[in-house]
């Protein structure tokens, strides 16, 4: 996988918007297109992931007041 190091969600961010640039201007080989069609699938993952977390932990610290 793509995220082996510790990565913060603000930097997987930054670095999907790289991709999508590169992606979007349509000069990759097609070699090269599926390969960052991988690694921007693992980032938005690792996105997700990194949101879920810290909404579990928010919810943790501050309770929800409509139980």
């Amino acid at each position: 996988m793509y995220m082996k190091t510790k990565m913060t969600y603000e930097q997987a961010s930054a670095q999907l918007e790289q991709l999508v640039q590169e992606i979007e201007q349509g000069s990759l080989g097609i070699d090269h297109l599926a390969e960052k069609v991988r690694k921007a699938q693992e980032l938005i993952e690792f996105c997700r992931q990194k949101l879920v977390q810290v909404e579990e932990e928010i919810r943790e610290i501050i309770p929800d007041e409509d139980k």
